[in-house]
């Protein structure tokens, strides 16, 4: 791996071992809140980290940057990766943000995203999805639980529905299935994985029609029959996902709802046969 492969977070831990006491304080504060470096100027990141601004320029200097801008340019494009180290802040480490500073941030999500999709989106895409000859549901990393949350409550009004992959399975023995009247639901939360744009391309050639749910910081996907994108700001280092969660909901009722006499029978016998088999 050159230098220029490497992230901002890899250099700063791979000089740490030999940094003199107050380089090394400098360093492991950046490692734990490493977006401080992409809000603060070099005498701002000195006085959070308790260390002078000769310190500063002494660090970046062994990290291999020309000057502390640079540095600056490659924290803030590591930023937009998603990593949830850029998202805490030494300021509000020490404290804990209230209850309602979460909730607020909820309801804000929620009215950001569906403020964004229009209701025809939504009616068009659970359309589709009834009527495709198979509907695919994709998810790696924390989408995988999306897309599996998504594939089992769909799976109450639609037949022929997959969430993939599975456990130790590869993509090329699904995609290879993948038609032009298929549906096709990604989910690609930060963080996505290297094999997206790929991905992606082979769901555009298979012409299977593509819903495309990701959160605020993604591009919208001009290949993509729907991209719905979800609001996921949090007062904490960790995203918020209740607008996925919402969504899903969302997607699966209006399906229930369009599918009609079809679906309220097809959920009849689900529940005869649950009682049948005492399962629940």
């Amino acid at each position: 791996m050159n230098a220029k492969e490497r992230s901002f977070l890899t250099r700063v831990r791979e000089v740490l071992p030999e940094l003199h006491p107050a380089e090394r304080r400098l360093g492991d504060f950046l490692c734990d809140f490493p977006g401080e470096i992409a809000s603060y100027s070099a005498q701002e990141l000195a006085a959070l980290a308790h260390v002078s601004k000769a310190t500063v320029s002494r660090f970046i200097q062994r990290l291999g940057y020309e000057n502390y801008e640079a540095a600056r340019r490659h924290a803030r494009a590591d930023k937009q990766t998603g990593s949830r180290l850029f998202l805490a802040t030494a300021t509000d480490s020490g404290g804990e943000q209230s209850v309602a500073a979460h909730v607020a941030q909820s309801v804000a999500n929620l009215e950001a995203t569906f403020l964004a999709i229009a209701e025809t989106q939504i009616n068009a895409a659970s359309e589709a999805i009834l009527k495709g000859r198979k509907v695919w549901v994709i998810g790696f990393r924390a989408s995988h639980s999306f897309a599996t949350y998504l594939q089992w409550q769909l799976t109450q009004v639609i037949e022929n529905i997959a969430a993939i992959p599975g456990g130790g399975q590869t993509m090329g023995e699904h995609l290879v299935s993948f038609s032009d009247e298929d549906v096709v639901i990604v989910f690609g939360l930060r963080r996505r994985i290297a094999l997206m744009d790929s991905l992606l391309a082979q769901v555009e050639k298979s012409g299977a029609k593509l819903l495309y749910i990701t959160d605020e910081g993604v591009p919208f996907l001009s290949q993509a029959e729907w991209h719905f994108r979800c609001q996921t700001l949090a007062p904490g280092p960790l995203f918020n996902h209740v607008s996925v969660m919402a969504l899903c909901h969302l997607l699966t009722t209006r399906c229930i709802e369009i599918a009609g006499v079809a679906g309220r029978n097809r959920l009849r016998a689900i529940e005869a046969l649950n009682d049948a088999l005492e399962e629940l």
